[in-house]
């Protein structure tokens, strides 16, 4: 989960960069990289924005999933629904709720 008192520069930067080959450390600021330290062919800022857009795109798409794990009963509770009521019931009582609340298209409620 995205702290929200990070910007979404610092949220992705450590990803992006090594998703790009960065291969040591780096120090940032809010909103740039301020130091390569020693990596040799450091990617350029152009790159790095452009992968940071990208990994944050996966992220959003992905928020359905996130809301829809946070509202799943837990695993014992689950398993106790199947054991006692069978998979139809747990499908249709615990699993399907949730999924028609949070939808893959993340048109759930905000």
């Amino acid at each position: 989960m995205l702290d929200p008192n990070r910007t979404t520069f610092e949220s992705f930067v450590g990803k992006a960069a090594t998703e790009l080959g960065a291969s040591s450390g780096f120090t940032h600021s809010d909103s740039a990289i301020v130091d390569w330290m020693d990596n040799e062919n450091p990617p350029t800022t152009e790159a790095l924005n452009s992968k940071i857009d990208e990994l944050k795109l996966a992220y959003d798409a992905q928020e359905y999933a996130r809301n829809r794990q946070a509202e799943y009963p837990d695993m014992g509770s689950q398993l106790n629904k199947i054991y006692d009521d069978g998979l139809t019931k747990w499908k249709s009582e615990m699993v399907d709720p949730v999924k028609a609340k949070w939808p893959k298209d993340n048109t759930g409620p905000k």
